[in-house]
């Protein structure tokens, strides 16, 4: 079986999707009947976002060859889906939408297909669009890559146009799988799913041997023994096969129902063989800190549930338990961005029913205590007060975008506002530049994105990676909502925004936050201060609106009943916060 598996990997909104779409369809891999939009995309989410959040594994026949296709994300927050599907292949397809041409991210994605030694065959997308550049855009990747033009493969995922010579080069350009050992068994797990009736499910690329239905294997990293259930390929849809043979990618049916199971990045061997482990994945160190509580007490082990089995989905989701004196039992979970945290949080609502609190998003602060001992501390309200540390530093980004040159005054008036600086400007392509810049990482998650790109109008890109720490002047915020303290809203913010972020912060609970049957008084202090406050009306409900006529003392008795009744609710009533109100603040309150 002559066998070639490679990936496409893309910048978001570059059309990978539907490219990937235009191939199934074109090797009859999905009947007419059975196509439909983003089909590799399989979760509700990816499709209402129309962006690609889980890489996804399909076997195509073409010709008379095996093509095994990875189908992975391009935004940056699901980076750790890509490193791992690149471990899975030996080539992968570089796409550029020939309408926008080479961004940020291209940068990223290629860096990962370098550093997996991957041959890299560049192509251009949307060519059949009225703006489309393929002359201008294939100069810029030819730069980029030190390739030739006629090396660059022009497609449209609209037309089909270009598919078939595309293929044709994966067949001609990626090698085929070398056999790491010929007398071993031996595979890569690269990632999972998990099916409540089948239990842990492990996609796995063959490099040597063969694994067969009912055979025993053994999980080299957890040093655990199972009998296969079942092993096959997608095609898309999991399809069974007598045995997942060597240079294939597949999956493993495990039986196994506890999601702690097993790792990505483990070595599964014959339990006959004594096999090394490979060398697995990069470690992953989270960027973005929340917390998660359930709603109501007795959910909490539904949100545990939940954790796990998206754990299994989505290993760059870590989580430990912790606890709250206001908020109960619930948990610290580490995230590698804003999206990946609102996707996680969506999930968690739809696919589990479990509704949930979630803290303000943070990251990592490094605090040298008065004793010279050094702590990490993630959750802002346990940020201590100024006067019970000696220093506190925090991570910074390094960041390359890249901008029209009409648009540099604008990229820098998004870096100022967020307490970031340009460190050198390169000519990237005619009219284009590439800006390299460093700022807080918790300026970064401050709607930086969102700026750069109001600011641009749509037309700068960018990426980043961590850049170490420096000395943070910043301050805690705290949340009390009818004299109640609400840790989730608590947040860090910078010493010099600390009152306009006060009462932007304030404004929002103000905005969201519905009405109750009484008065709701809205405090945001910082070091036991009140710096911003606001103030919700009761809800007014006409007591007397069922009387007509009458007595105008009874009228009188019942809006005096009434307030007496507000006033107590005032002191005795719980302000009830919903969900959607966390999330909305958290996002900034813009929704």
């Amino acid at each position: 079986m002559k066998i070639r598996n490679f990936s496409i990997i893309a910048h978001i909104d570059h059309g990978k999707s539907t490219l990937a779409d235009r191939i199934l369809e074109f090797t009859n891999t999905i009947s007419q009947r059975d196509m439909q939009e983003q089909l590799l995309d399989q979760m509700d989410l990816e499709r209402e976002r129309g962006i690609t959040i889980k890489m996804q594994p399909v076997q195509i026949k073409y010709k008379d060859y095996v093509l095994n296709l990875i189908d992975t994300p391009g935004h940056t927050d699901f980076s750790y889906e890509v490193s791992r599907a690149l471990k899975a292949v030996e080539g992968a397809v570089l796409l550029v939408d020939s309408t926008q041409g080479v961004e940020a991210q291209t940068f990223s994605v290629l860096q990962e297909a370098k550093d997996a030694g991957l041959i890299i065959i560049p192509a251009l997308s949307k060519i059949d669009f009225a703006h489309s550049r393929p002359e201008e855009i294939s100069k810029e990747m030819i730069e980029l890559l030190e390739c030739k033009q006629e090396d660059i493969i022009k497609t449209s995922g609209k037309t089909g146009e270009g598919v078939e010579n595309l293929l044709d080069e994966v067949i001609k350009r990626i090698p085929e799988p070398k056999i790491e050992d010929g007398n071993k068994t031996k595979g890569l797990v690269f990632d999972f799913s998990y099916s409540p009736h089948t239990g842990v499910i492990a996609h796995t690329r063959m490099f040597s041997g063969a694994i067969k239905n009912n055979e025993q294997c053994l999980f080299l990293g957890i040093n655990k023994k199972i009998q296969t259930k079942e092993v096959g390929y997608f095609k898309p849809n999991m399809q069974k096969s007598e045995e997942l043979s060597c240079g294939s990618i597949g999956y493993i049916v495990t039986g196994v129902k506890e999601p702690g199971f097993a790792i990505v990045g483990d070595t599964v061997v014959s339990n006959n063989d004594k096999a090394e482990p490979m060398e697995g994945y990069k470690k992953l160190e989270p960027v973005v800190w929340a917390s998660m509580f359930p709603q109501e007490g007795d959910e909490f082990n539904n949100l545990f549930r939940a954790l796990k089995e998206l754990h299994l989905r989505d290993a760059s989701l870590s989580f430990e338990e912790e606890r709250s004196a206001v908020l109960g039992k619930g948990f610290r979970c580490g995230f590698l961005g804003m999206l990946h945290l609102e996707i996680i949080t969506e999930q968690i609502k739809r696919d589990f029913d479990t509704e949930i609190i979630v803290t303000s998003p943070s990251t990592d602060y490094e605090i040298t205590k008065k004793d010279n001992k050094k702590v990490f501390v993630s959750n802002p309200s346990l940020l201590p007060d100024k006067h019970d540390y000696l220093q506190i530093r925090e991570p910074w980004v390094s960041l390359e975008i890249i901008t029209p040159e009409t648009k540099l005054g604008n990229v820098v008036q998004s870096l100022n506002s967020h307490e970031g600086f340009m460190l050198k400007t390169e000519q990237f392509s005619y009219n284009r530049l590439l800006v390299k810049a460093e700022m807080p990482l918790r300026e970064m998650m401050r709607g930086f994105f969102d700026n750069l790109k109001n600011n641009t109008s749509g037309y700068a890109s960018f990426s980043y990676k961590k850049a170490g720490y420096k000395e943070a002047q910043i301050r805690r915020l705290d949340v009390l909502i009818g004299e109640e303290p609400f840790p989730a809203f608590a947040k860090i913010v910078s010493k010099n925004n600390m009152m306009g972020e006060a009462r932007k912060l304030a404004d929002s609970i103000f905005k969201h936050l519905p009405k109750q049957m009484f008065q709701i008084k809205i405090q945001v202090k910082s070091e036991g201060k009140i710096i911003a406050s606001k103030t919700i009306s009761a809800m007014k409900k006409d007591v007397t609106a069922k009387l007509y006529g009458g007595d105008i003392t009874r009228k009188m008795k019942l809006k005096e009943k009434q307030k007496k009744g507000k006033k107590k609710m005032k002191n005795t009533g719980s302000v009830k916060v919903p969900q959607s109100v966390f999330l909305k603040v958290m996002k900034g309150g813009n929704s």
